[in-house]
Order: C-alpha cells, then structure tokens, then sequence
C-alpha cells in the first residue's frame, strides 16, 4: 500500500478527529480511505474499491443511491456540467462577454475545467455569425 502525504485546513482535521471521537469511524486513515473512495466511486462508477469494509462502512454511514444522485445533481451531472451548458448557451448566442465574466466568476484561471471552459468557448467565437 503507499503511503501519501496531504496537507488539509486545521478546520476539516478537526471535523475530522471528532467524527473519529465520536466513533463514527475507526480512525483517520479510514476517514481517508473511505472519503477517496467514495469521492472516486462518484467519479467514475466503474472505479474498483479497494478499501476494506468499504460497503461496511457506506452501509452504516446510511449513503444511500438518492445520496450519490443528490451529490451529483438532479441530472446526474457535476457543477462542471452546469458550467459547460451554460458557457455552451452564451457561445450560441454569441454573448461572449457573459460567457467570459461566468468563467471568471467560478473557476481560477490555472483550473483545468477553466481552460476546458475557455477552450469550449473558443469554438463559439470561430464559428462563422
């Protein structure tokens, strides 16, 4: 197993160690593992799960299928998917400026979702009127 190194804000270690306290798990490393996992398993619904107990765990956590879909949006989307409609509707309509202040408004320049975005948006503007 390898071994990771991950900084986190003292704030989430803290929610962190009392749901640890509270017995709700084991102890951080599963927190960890379980939260990678899960995370992972939302991704990409073919992702193996390799963390022990892991159902075991999801189980007594009471995630239920409406929680994944509620995680994912109505639509079984992400926020991204969101973005790529709504920076799609302005490209169609040629409001290019809506697109552009949308893009700025949620995402740092460096993000890879932001280039795509931008990317995205590209194709609208060398699209001939």
């Amino acid at each position: 197993m390898a071994k990771d190194t991950v900084r986190y804000p003292d704030e989430v270690v803290e929610e962190i160690d009392s749901l640890v306290e509270d017995g709700m798990f084991e102890s951080k490393s599963e927190f960890y593992r379980f939260s990678a996992e899960y995370v992972l398993t939302l991704i990409n619904g073919d992702h193996d799960v390799k963390t022990f107990n892991f159902d075991e765990i999801k189980s007594e956590l009471d995630i239920t299928e409406a929680d994944h879909a509620k995680a994912l949006g109505t639509d079984g989307g992400t926020f991204f998917l969101d973005a790529v409609i709504t920076v799609r509707k302005h490209g169609l309509r040629g409001d290019f400026e809506a697109a552009e202040r949308f893009i700025d408004t949620h995402y740092d320049a460096t993000d890879q979702e932001c280039i795509i975005l931008e990317e995205l948006l590209g194709t609208y503007r060398s699209q001939p009127a």
